[in-house]
């Protein structure tokens, strides 16, 4: 080392664990279990339990670099996995339960997960895949709704038999920590391995007051999935600064979201705007029954977030901050803050609180055109989103067939279709798979998506890509009405008129029950062009429009 530099501490989700306990020990971890009654320890308590589960793994065979599953929602033990597992020397492999069974078996076998920690409510998920995972040597239930079966190891049991201290050994800080798999829905899904390195660089980050700013202080939500991109990140950094961590178990639902954002006094809370979506129809059916006002911030991410949430929610007294990222991102890239003389307050303002805003510290963001151009920041010029960073991937784990997605440059080719203004806002318009483009044109889906969802009587609205015989394609609308409200195609035409151009405008619209999701929450405009999307030619079947 020479004279006058630092010591170079390795950068390690060890850390966090220990800093929890020697400095927040009283601090407290909240979980909802599935009778609804809370359970309640401290970050001493938790350093100790993820002791215990560290040597229980151990025990079992688990050596570095071994991929520990895990198949549970949001709640203390999984928290626990997501130390115990990396701080071991392992790697913690989050599996999304709301996949289908062959997906899982596919996404288990091609990671070799060893032992897979699961809540008993999803042992019926699991029996529909284990047979076909032969890497899979134990189970460990987490018997949240009643007895352990036979052939598998009780969670609690065991760590009842274990010790609650333990030597944690050395890792490398460039060791993998953290797998994800993206969802594949434009092929067989990819592995993102996140390091010790990353994954701490990316928790600093979060706890920056121009990013999401989360402190010692907070008391922080996460709605969005343990299986979802590492909960955005936010688990991590609670533990990582000591903020008292809420967790709502299998109920997302607007009422359990808003009952523990009361009961808790909830600071910070993230998720994709469907649940946010849901909450706000939940304030605004019944004004002034629910207490909010210890929300500081709402974290909105995974899909394009209407103007009308954004006021909707402030109006209730719960400030939004919209972000962007990717699996491959690790996840968060971006957030959205009004700089100085930006913030407003006037609808400028919330046009640009709906942009996806500018990268964060650390990461830099591009986008060029079909030939790799770079493009000018204008604010209007639209062409491919591409990241790179310190916690974005550079490839995926043992999956070369994606090696497209990553320049000879070192960028990541996001698939999004954006535009970056003068200021380095991003706005994305759309994924590269969901564009229309109508005679040589592009639409913007999500700039339709979002004024739709702005009218009174629409709930939720996807655009996508019709098929037409003169212009190849047209944008067809899919909406869901609230409860109880009723209107008609010609008036969604007239809501959109004034602010887009005629041949932007939706040739039908299609008005649906539900709209098909994704595991993580975002439409499925692939499944609604299979379904619809000869509808142009082959006439009209898009149902009515009452509510």
């Amino acid at each position: 080392m020479l004279p006058g530099l630092m010591m170079d501490a390795p950068l390690t989700l060890t850390h966090f664990l220990h800093r929890a306990e020697r400095l927040f020990p009283t601090r407290e971890v909240v979980s909802r279990r599935p009778d609804g009654s809370l359970h309640r320890y401290t970050y001493a308590d938790f350093h100790r339990r993820a002791a215990r589960l560290a040597n229980l793994l151990e025990r079992l065979g688990v050596r570095r670099g071994d991929r520990v599953a895990t198949l549970c929602w949001n709640h203390h033990q999984h928290l626990e996995a997501y130390f115990a597992v990396p701080c071991l020397g392992a790697v913690l492999h989050t599996l999304n339960v709301r996949l289908h069974p062959g997906e899982l078996a596919y996404i288990a076998r091609h990671a070799e997960d060893r032992v897979l920690i699961v809540d008993r409510s999803l042992l019926p998920l699991l029996d529909g895949f284990r047979a076909e995972v032969p890497s899979l040597e134990q189970v460990i239930v987490v018997a949240d709704d009643g007895p352990t079966p036979e052939g598998t190891l009780d969670y609690e049991t065991c760590l009842a038999g274990e010790p609650d201290t333990r030597r944690w050994p050395d890792v490398d800080e460039r060791a993998g920590a953290l797998l994800c798999y993206t969802s594949g829905t434009t092929g067989a899904p990819k592995g993102v391995l996140y390091s010790h390195r990353s994954t701490v660089l990316h928790t600093l980050m979060v706890g920056l007051e121009d990013t999401m700013g989360l402190g010692h202080r907070d008391v922080v939500l996460p709605v969005v999935p343990m299986f979802h991109a590492n909960a955005w990140g936010t688990a991590h950094a609670a533990v990582g600064f000591g903020a008292k961590l809420v967790f709502a178990g299998r109920d997302a639902s607007p009422a359990a979201v808003l009952d523990l954002i009361e009961r808790e006094r909830v600071t910070f809370a993230a998720a994709v705007p469907t649940v946010w979506l849901g909450v706000l129809a939940e304030l605004d059916a019944h004004p002034g029954a629910r207490d909010v006002r210890s929300v500081r911030r709402v974290a909105i991410g995974g899909a394009a977030c209407p103007p009308s949430l954004i006021e909707g929610l402030g109006r209730h007294g719960m400030p939004v901050q919209t972000t962007w990222g990717m699996t491959e991102t690790n996840p968060v890239a971006t957030v959205c803050r009004p700089k100085v003389g930006l913030d407003t307050g006037d609808a400028a303002e919330l046009a640009l609180r709906a942009k996806q805003g500018y990268v964060v510290p650390f990461v830099e963001q591009r986008h060029v055109d079909d030939d790799g151009r770079k493009l000018a920041w204008d604010g209007v010029t639209m062409g491919e989103l591409e990241v790179r960073g310190p916690w974005v991937a550079a490839s995926y784990f043992r999956s070369p067939e994606g090696a497209d997605r990553f320049t000879a440059d070192g960028w990541f080719r996001t698939g999004d279709v954006v535009t970056i203004d003068p200021q380095g806002y991003i706005h994305i318009t759309d994924r590269s798979k969901d564009v229309i483009k109508s005679g040589g044109e592009w639409i913007s889906t999500q700039a339709l998506e979002n004024a739709l969802m702005g009218h009174p009587a629409v709930l939720e609205a996807a655009v996508f890509a019709g098929l037409h015989e003169k212009w190849g394609e047209r944008p067809l609308a899919a909406v869901v009405l609230r409860p109880g409200h009723t209107t008609t195609r010609e008036q969604l035409a007239a809501h959109l008129t004034p602010d887009f151009p005629r041949w932007w405008l939706p040739d039908d619209y299609l008005f649906l029950p539900e709209i098909p999701r994704t595991s993580t929450g975002k439409f499925k405009k692939l499944e609604l062009r299979a379904r619809h999307g000869r509808h142009l030619i082959d006439g009209p079947a898009g149902g009515s429009g009452g509510g």
